[in-house]
C-alpha cells in the first residue's frame, strides 16, 4: 500500500522525536575527581538530585588531581570531561595552561566565601580544608606537654626526634607547613630563603622522618614516634574514627587554606549543562548534601552540616576564622627548583 507524503513526513517526525528523546535520556556528563570515598559520596548522595532534575547521568572519571590534569592536557582539543575537581595548587596550573572555562555568573558563586573564588572566576572552591597541627594526644598526656599552639612548636627542642614532616616536594601538607614557617621567619612565596636557611637549626633536628604522604602517620602515632605533624582537621577526624588518639590545633598564626576547586572544562561537549552542574555543586544545597555524605567542609556559608560533623571536626566558624592563603601562581613558577633544593638540602 502506498503511503501518502503527509503520513511519511509524520512518521519521520515521530522517529526523529523518539531519537531526540532517547538521546536526551542517555545524555552523560563526565566529571574528573578523586575515586574511592569521594566518588562514592557524590555518586550516591549528591549527583542523583541533579540527574533527576536535568535528565542526565553524571559519571565520575576517577584519579588524583595530577591524573585528571594529565587527561585534560592529553585531550585539550577534544575534551571528554565536562567538569573537574582539582586540588588548588593543581587547579592554578590547569588555569594557566588554558584548559578551564570561566564560570558563569550565578547566585551560588556570589554566596561563596571570598577566598573560595579563584581569580577571574576561572574556578571556585567546592570543598574547604586547612593544614594545621596534628598531635599525638596520648603521648602529650604521658609527657605532660601543653597542647601546641604555634607553627614554631615544630622547632621546640622538647620534640627532638618526635616531629614527622611530610615532604614539601611531594605533599601539600608538608609544603604548607614549610611555607607557614617561612612566613614567620620573614619569607614569602617569592622568597623561601628564610625557610631553607633556618630549617637546619630549628625544625630539622627534631624530625624523626620525612614521609612522602600521610599514609604512614597512623602507625607512627600509635608507636609513639610521631608527636606533632602538619595535618588537616578532616584527616585527624578520620584517624580518630579508627581509634587513634590524635588531635588538631589551628596555629595562632593561622592554618593554611587547602581547597578542592572545580572548573568547567574549556570546549567541553556541553558547556551549558557543565555550567549548570558546577552551579549546583557550589550551591548551598549541593554542598549540604556533600557535607552529609562525606563530611566535606562547605565553601558556601549557607550550606548546612550535620551535628555529628561539628562534633568530629569542631565548630566550623572556629576552624575558618583565621585561615591564610598562599599564592599558587608564584609557587608553581618556582616549585621545581624548590623540590630539587628540598630533596638535596633538607632530606639529603
Amino acid at each position: 500500500m502506498k503511503l501518502s507524503k503527509k503520513v511519511v513526513m509524520c512518521a519521520a517526525a515521530l522517529a526523529l522525536g523518539a531519537s531526540s528523546a532517547a538521546w536526551s535520556q542517555s545524555k552523560t556528563l563526565y566529571i574528573g575527581m578523586n575515586g574511592g570515598a569521594m566518588e562514592k559520596a557524590y555518586t550516591s548522595q549528591v549527583f542523583p538530585e541533579f540527574e533527576k532534575a536535568n535528565n542526565v547521568k553524571v559519571v565520575v572519571v576517577p584519579g588524583t588531581s595530577s591524573d585528571v590534569l594529565a587527561k585534560l592536557l592529553a585531550n585539550r582539543n577534544s575534551p571528554q570531561m565536562h567538569v573537574v575537581f582539582l586540588d588548588d595548587g593543581v587547579m592554578a596550573r590547569a588555569i594557566s595552561m588554558g584548559v578551564c572555562q570561566k564560570l558563569d555568573d550565578s547566585a551560588a558563586l556570589k554566596e561563596l566565601m571570598p577566598s573560595a573564588r579563584v581569580k577571574d572566576d576561572m574556578g571556585a572552591g567546592v570543598q574547604l580544608g586547612m593544614t594545621g597541627i596534628g598531635y599525638n594526644t596520648k603521648l602529650f598526656k604521658e609527657k605532660g606537654w601543653a597542647t601546641p599552639t604555634s607553627w614554631t612548636d615544630f622547632a621546640d627542642p622538647k620534640f627532638k626526634g618526635r616531629v614527622v614532616f611530610q615532604s614539601a616536594s611531594s605533599s601539600t601538607f608538608g609544603l604548607h607547613g614549610f611555607l607557614a614557617l617561612n612566613r614567620i621567619w620573614g619569607g614569602s612565596e617569592t622568597n623561601v630563603e628564610p625557610g631553607f636557611t633556618k630549617w637546619a637549626s630549628t625544625v630539622g633536628p627534631n624530625v624523626v622522618e620525612y614521609i612522602p604522604n600521610s599514609a604512614k602517620l597512623s602507625e607512627m602515632i600509635q608507636t609513639g614516634e610521631a608527636a606533632i605533624f602538619p595535618l588537616t582537621p578532616t584527616a585527624v577526624s578520620d584517624l580518630q574514627d579508627k581509634g587513634i588518639q590524635v588531635g588538631y590545633v589551628a596555629p595562632k598564626e593561622g592554618a593554611v587554606q587547602l581547597l578542592v576547586d572545580l572548573c568547567v572544562v574549556k570546549n567541553s561537549p556541553d558547556n551549558a549543562m557543565a555550567q549548570k552542574l558546577a552551579q549546583y555543586l557550589l550551591s548551598a544545597r549541593g554542598q549540604s548534601l556533600a557535607a552529609a555524605a562525606g563530611a566535606y567542609i562547605p565553601t558556601n556559608p549557607k550550606a548546612t552540616v550535620p551535628a555529628t560533623m561539628q562534633t568530629r571536626l569542631g565548630k566550623l566558624d572556629d576552624l575558618t576564622k583565621n585561615i591564610k592563603t598562599v599564592d599558587w601562581d608564584a609557587i608553581n613558577q618556582r616549585r621545581a627548583q624548590w623540590d630539587q633544593r628540598w630533596n638535596r638540602q633538607i632530606e639529603q
